[in-house]
């Protein structure tokens, strides 16, 4: 292959055939995720106040209104019932965070100057993504643990627990990709961290704070299918013994969907605009 040919194959996001066009885009998605956990060690603000937030509300929602929302919860103790519904909440905020990341590195240059190396184009989003789902997944162990603090308890058996934490790194891989796509199609950074507020308000219209059977009719009819309640539904009878039913299959083509829909979206949108 000559070299006008190699470079032409690298920013066309790898039609070099065959195995060593996947082997490219292996290599230098790993090179793109340790630059991006390197960045959220160096620069961890962002990533703080992703983890911090979802924590703060755990809090709020157990101490302020668990006391109020108990008896809806058929009176156990409202932190058994709260804890897999905010277990979601980081997955959404993490949503926000990609989307400011790539949108900043969109907007400062840093993709264009990607661009001028030997590197395989759709690498710069897959490492975003695998970093944030990482992030995620650790930010939700701490509230875990937090949860376990005050009150929370479980009696899932270890495969069980590694069940649940894998799809929640399912739905931290999904809807990672729809926030690279918010990220490539934002003008800015501020922008950027607008765009996914529908996806941060999807958890709190869903069975994650209180029973979908509470709620006015056409909420509950949104509630009960949209993304959110199949998830929570699905971890809660992992962590608590409640009956999963058809849920577990929803939770997981919902997130096959979404991961799908994402992650077409925003390579052919990085690829527009990046041509």
């Amino acid at each position: 292959m000559s070299t006008a040919e190699r470079s032409d194959s690298m920013r066309g996001g790898g039609r070099v055939t065959g195995g060593r066009s996947l082997a490219m885009t292996f290599t230098d998605s790993k090179t793109m995720l340790r630059r991006n956990l390197l960045h959220a060690k160096r620069y961890p603000a962002m990533t703080i106040s992703m983890l911090v937030m979802p924590i703060v509300m755990l809090l709020m929602f157990n101490y302020i209104f668990g006391g109020a929302l108990k008896n809806s919860t058929g009176g156990e103790k409202y932190i058994q019932y709260l804890t897999p519904g905010m277990m979601l909440i980081i997955p959404a905020y993490m949503v926000a965070g990609i989307a400011v990341g790539i949108s900043t590195d969109m907007t400062k240059g840093i993709v264009n100057r990607f661009r001028t190396m030997h590197i395989s184009q759709p690498s710069i989003l897959t490492g975003s993504v695998l970093g944030s789902v990482i992030q995620g997944l650790l930010g939700t162990v701490v509230m875990t643990l937090v949860a376990v603090a005050i009150g929370f308890r479980s009696d899932a058996n270890a495969l069980e627990w590694v069940a649940a934490f894998g799809l929640i790194g399912l739905t931290l891989f999904a809807l990672n990709w729809l926030g690279a796509g918010f990220g490539v199609i934002a003008q800015n950074p501020e922008s950027a961290s607008n765009l996914p507020t529908p996806i941060l308000l999807l958890p709190f219209f869903g069975s994650g704070l209180v029973p979908t059977d509470t709620m006015p009719a056409g909420v509950k009819q949104f509630a009960e299918y949209q993304p959110f309640t199949p998830i929570t539904e699905t971890l809660r009878g992992l962590l608590q013994g409640t009956e999963i039913g058809h849920n577990g299959i929803l939770a997981v083509g919902w997130c096959l969907l979404l991961g799908v829909i994402g992650y077409v979206w925003s390579t052919s949108a990085f690829k527009r605009k990046t041509s």
